[in-house]
């Protein structure tokens, strides 16, 4: 199977995963997920998305070899670069936290409040599709390299299955704000379409300009460590002193890692 095939199922597959998601609508009774299932659901999708920033983007970009800098002041600033890009964004796009009942970014009276809920998590979408964009163009630009392809698309395959819960933690507080199970069903989906426009803008960059790879790796690592430590791992604890979350999140760590050492 030609490489470019890998590329096209990854990308589509965490899409597809997030429209999985927001389907729950239409199963739920209920037009809100408890807050257990909450923590559990956000704690293994930040334990996924923590383990790959480190397995499939930043540890890759520290084998990089570089002559003009060492590699571990390039991966450091490109780390910064990342988290303060996402913080740039919070704090200018207008969207509206749930959990926490705040809205966050520039004054809008012209938005619902529904669509800034849409923004909060297509905001921290962007992170996703580019890391996976990036892990394949990295791999197509360097053809015969079948580790790093499979890499790419068990990366994708990590980033899918953490999105299936996310689909519905995003769609089922947009039903119970509606009412409407169709539209919540569309806003959930149009969250995860984010995913692969930013996974095509990645791949391509990562394949024409190979001098940015280790950089490229370490800001969509950045990016997504910005959105684990910022949003995820607060609404996984809760308020309560169980640790559902927290097994959670391990448990999402342990998977990602396992699939990202699989050798096939």
């Amino acid at each position: 199977m030609p490489d470019y095939v890998y590329a096209i199922i990854g990308i589509a597959v965490i899409f597809i995963a997030t429209t999985l998601g927001s389907s729950f609508v239409y199963f739920f009774r209920k037009r809100k997920i408890s807050s257990l299932l909450n923590r559990i659901f956000i704690g293994f999708a930040a334990g996924v998305m923590f383990s790959a920033s480190f397995f499939s983007l930043i540890k890759p970009a520290l084998e990089v070899e570089t002559n003009y800098m060492p590699i571990w002041l390039i991966v450091g600033l490109s780390v910064i670069l990342g988290a303060g890009f996402l913080w740039l964004i919070d704090k200018l796009v207008p969207h509206f936290h749930i959990n926490e009942n705040e809205e966050e970014g520039l004054p809008s009276r012209g938005l619902s409040k529904t669509s800034k809920m849409f923004l909060a998590v297509t905001i921290h979408n962007v992170p996703e599709g580019l890391s996976v964009g990036i892990a394949f163009g990295v791999a197509l630009a360097n053809p015969g390299n079948q580790a790093l392809l499979i890499g790419a698309l068990l990366l994708a395959i990590g980033i899918g299955i953490q999105n299936i819960p996310e689909g519905a933690v995003v769609a089922l507080p947009i039903k119970g704000e509606t009412g409407s199970s169709h539209k919540a069903f569309l806003f959930g989906m149009g969250s995860g379409a984010v995913e692969p426009v930013a996974a095509v803008i990645g791949l391509f960059l990562a394949m024409q300009i190979q001098a940015i790879m280790p950089w490229a790796l370490a800001f969509a690592a950045g990016c997504m460590i910005y959105v684990v430590g910022e949003e995820m791992i607060p609404e996984m604890k809760g308020e309560g002193h169980d640790h559902f979350g927290v097994w959670a999140f391990i448990f999402g760590f342990v998977i990602m890692m396992i699939l990202d050492c699989i050798q096939l």
